[in-house]
């Protein structure tokens, strides 16, 4: 074993190194000179941290992140989750409740937001905690200490704190949302001089910095909130981190700019100084410091921020399409952001650590590491796809037998005859884009030129280093050879970017003949399961390389040639369609035939009725009992009690058991739910009643939504996200009526029999007839705890005076 030295975003971590990444091949005496091993084939474990930061510690990288989440790895593709949950049974502190509570009293809130862990000079390492009370900028950021990176840490108190309304802040003003900072998102590190900083920030005031102290790991005297970078009047940009590069000797500033869940465009970009403290430009040379929204528009407007900053990244997909290799929707990311940077300092390799969610995933998010290169004006570039070793350079966080040059880029040489060829280019534009990029095809040809959905020339310069010139603007960067999941191989792909911080990345796709591509279709087409349906089909158009897909039906008024499903009226029977999908490129055709059975409308009526007289029995006598389960909703055990209720009797769920309810509740797009709750404690997300699809198309009565304390009551839909916010939120030991309507994507939400939401465009969740149901349970979030009576399931949606009338005692 071997010791150095290594940076962490210019911090000093020291690292024993692990053993270095061989890969050897036996061959014959008489077989001629050696051929180099196969890439090995890469071994991934996935683990969930949002925010993620990283600190180097016993030959392993660690990250850090919101809601004391934490996880490791030795070779950046397999994590091990460490911990996660703001609780006192978490091992990175012996009990942060007790030991933060004077940080959840100031902040209102009962969890953490993004912790950033740094080692200093005297060994220890020190934890940058934060809490949020989320409705409001009101924050506490602090320091916490440990001997041990996995803790357990001590608290050594609050630094710094926001949100103070018409209080005197940190730099001797009253507080003001529009240029103070919430004192979030912090990210420490060293400089070249060996001066220690924190940059922190987000919405409100913007991204700050101070210079702290080397000794205490404390901010000096003196400064209040620091100096300002970017952002202001409530700009959507957060997550700062710094990485400095001594090969350009600049300090790279990355910022997520927009909104961190599905729905919000979160994406990374950079801008970088000669200095820590700035100020920071972008490769247009406009001064990040002027950044910040237009206060002439709406709140959180992104309009006037989205020119600014190099953007690396953002939402995006390469699709797969029908005979394309894999499964699922294709590989891409959805709002990716609030990265760290790792540099391993023996070879100059640098990666992006991130969190991001995936396309038709809903909130669903893990890291990812991505390897990153600096293209000749210097400037950061990504990767297309996550970082696997390919054991062609010495594995980051592994010993190398001599000191290995520094390098910028791969040193896997890309030829010329592999860097030609039909690509998947993904255009990152600088929009704050809520919806995935999808690819296009363009075609690097071999006598230089661009063909396809991009025209312009390219070129290979030296090794790997790539030039794109197209739509006026040279894009500069580098080709690489990555592991691409769906096709299980390692493919040649490129990433490069403009001088106006645009961002593209390709991936080399292997062509098919037209007979092979029809094939490949004709075996891949699948409409799922069609012997029931209730709802439209997805009949797709396009397959791989081209292949155009044109479907026939023998009886349209059941089913049409673009999917739309009609149901008989109830007691008319099923009815049953054919589908015939023609499959053609050039002259090659081939055919598919499908079977639809359509089913008829359920009746209007009550579908299932359950007053818990002391049992889980359906009232109507036409649907089994329900039955109880543990803390999810597929977890056996678990108790229920009964207590008097609106009506009778009704069940008491403990805040660690459900109740599930008979499968195929509900089936098509009007339903109905109403029920009494009387919460005995509100924790938020926790569903009162779930019916779900899938993990991933889900309907959610969630007594206490989002916003921190105080946050309303609401319909919750994954797949399609939807919040239907009550406006209010219901209390705690006190009846209250719920009902929710749905009539094919019109959706109203009542409280106590009046109307609190009504919304348009609610997600057709209820596709099958094999959904699950339940009370109290999901299959991610603290079960509800309180009593439920007179719950019903109708197969209408109920009319303000129907739900009035449930409502009435």
């Amino acid at each position: 074993m071997s010791t150095r030295t290594t940076r962490r975003a210019g911090r000093l971590v020291a690292l024993t190194l692990a053993a270095a990444l061989t890969c050897t091949g036996a061959v014959s005496a008489s077989a001629g000179p050696p051929k180099a091993p196969a890439p090995p084939t890469p071994t991934f474990a996935d683990a969930t941290v949002h925010d993620p930061s990283v600190v180097v510690a016993d030959d392993e990288l660690w990250v850090f992140g919101s809601h004391l989440q934490v996880a490791k790895t030795d070779d950046l593709m397999a994590w091990e989750q460490v911990a996660s949950g703001v609780s006192a049974d978490n091992p990175i502190f012996d009990d942060v409740l007790t030991e933060l509570a004077e940080t959840f009293a100031w902040a209102q809130t009962d969890t953490l937001w993004a912790a950033d862990v740094i080692q200093l000079a005297d060994g220890r390492f020190y934890m940058y905690y934060n809490a949020c009370k989320g409705d409001s900028p009101r924050s506490a950021l602090g320091v916490a200490v440990a001997d041990d990176v996995d803790g357990p840490y001590e608290d050594l108190g609050i630094v710094l704190r926001s949100g103070m309304w018409d209080e005197t802040s940190e730099d001797g003003t009253v507080y003001d949302a529009r240029v103070h900072p919430n004192v979030v998102d912090p990210d420490v590190f060293y400089d070249a001089e060996g001066d220690l900083w924190m940059v922190y920030g987000s919405y409100s005031g913007g991204i700050f910095i101070l210079e702290l102290d080397p000794a205490t790991g404390l901010p000096l005297p003196g400064q209040g909130y620091g100096e300002h970078l970017v952002g202001g009047n409530h700009s959507r940009i957060e997550a700062p981190n710094v990485m400095y590069d001594e090969g350009t000797g600049y300090y790279y500033l990355f910022l997520s700019f927009g909104g961190l869940d599905a729905t919000g465009g979160y994406n990374v970009r950079v801008a970088r100084s000669e200095n820590p403290d700035g100020p920071y430009v972008d490769a247009e040379g406009n001064l990040m410091s002027d950044v910040k929204a237009d206060p002439s528009l709406p709140l959180f407007d992104d309009a006037s921020i989205e020119p600014y900053g190099v953007k690396v990244m953002g939402s995006y997909v390469f699709q797969r399409e029908v005979g394309d290799p894999g499964s699922g929707p294709g590989v891409g990311y959805v709002s990716p952001g609030h990265n760290s940077t790792y540099v391993d300092e023996a070879t100059g390799r640098k990666f992006l650590v991130f969190h991001t969610r995936f396309p038709e995933q809903g909130e669903t998010h893990n890291v990812r590491v991505h390897e990153m290169f600096l293209n000749s004006a210097g400037w950061p570039v990504v990767a297309p796809y996550r970082y696997a070793a390919d054991g062609s350079t010495p594995a980051p966080l592994a010993t190398t037998a001599s000191t290995t040059r520094r390098t910028q880029a791969p040193s896997t040489r890309i030829t010329r005859d592999a860097a030609a060829g039909r690509y998947a280019l993904v255009d990152h534009g600088k929009d704050i884009n809520a919806t995935a990029t999808r690819a296009v095809t363009v075609t690097l040809e071999k006598n230089g030129k661009v063909t396809g959905a991009l025209t312009g020339r390219w070129s290979l310069q030296g090794k790997n280093r790539a030039r794109v010139v197209a739509g006026g603007q040279t894009y500069d960067g580098v080709f690489t050879r990555q592991w691409e999941p769906d096709r299980q191989a390692w493919v040649v792909t490129f990433t490069v970017q403009s001088s106006a911080g645009v961002s593209l990345w390709g991936t080399r796709v292997d062509p098919m003949s037209a007979k092979q591509a029809v094939a490949a279709v004709v075996a891949d087409l699948d409409l799922g399961d069609t012997s029931a349906v209730v709802a439209d089909l997805d009949l797709p158009t396009v397959g791989t390389n081209g292949v155009t897909i044109a479907w026939a039906s023998d009886d349209p008024a059941v089913v049409s040639t673009t999917g739309e499903v009609t149901r008989p009226e109830h007691g008319a029977g099923d009815a049953t369609a054919t589908l015939t999908a023609t499959i053609t490129k050039d002259r090659r055709t081939a055919t598919a035939t499908f079977t639809v059975t359509v089913l008829e409308r359920t009746a209007g009526g009550t579908i299932g009725a359950w007053s818990f007289e002391d049992d889980l029995a359906e009232a109507t006598g036409t649907l089994p009992a329900a039955t109880v389960t543990g803390n999810r909703i597929d977890a056996t055990g678990g108790t229920v009690t009964y207590v008097d209720g609106v009506q009778g009797r009704a069940v008491h769920l403990d805040g660690a058991s459900g109740v599930r309810l008979p499968d195929g509740l509900v089936s098509g797009a009007t339903y109905s739910v109403a029920m009494w709750l009387r919460p005995e404690q509100l924790t938020q997300f926790s569903s009162a009643f779930f019916g779900a699809r899938d993990a991933n198309s889900w309907v959610s009565v969630v007594p206490f939504g989002h916003d921190g304390v105080g946050g309303d009551t609401m319909v919750w839909s994954g797949s399609t996200w939807y919040d239907a916010g009550a406006g209010r939120q219901i209390p705690a030991g006190e009846w209250s009526h719920v009902a929710l309507t749905v009539d094919s994507g019109d959706v109203t939400v009542y409280l106590d029999g009046v109307e609190a939401y009504t919304g348009t465009g609610f997600p057709d969740v209820f596709t099958t007839t094999t959904g699950s149901f339940a009370l109290g349970v999901n299959w991610w979030d603290a079960p509800f705890a309180g009593d439920v009576d007179e719950l019903s399931v109708h197969g209408s949606a109920l009319t303000a005076d129907e739900v009035a009338t449930l409502a009435t005692r």
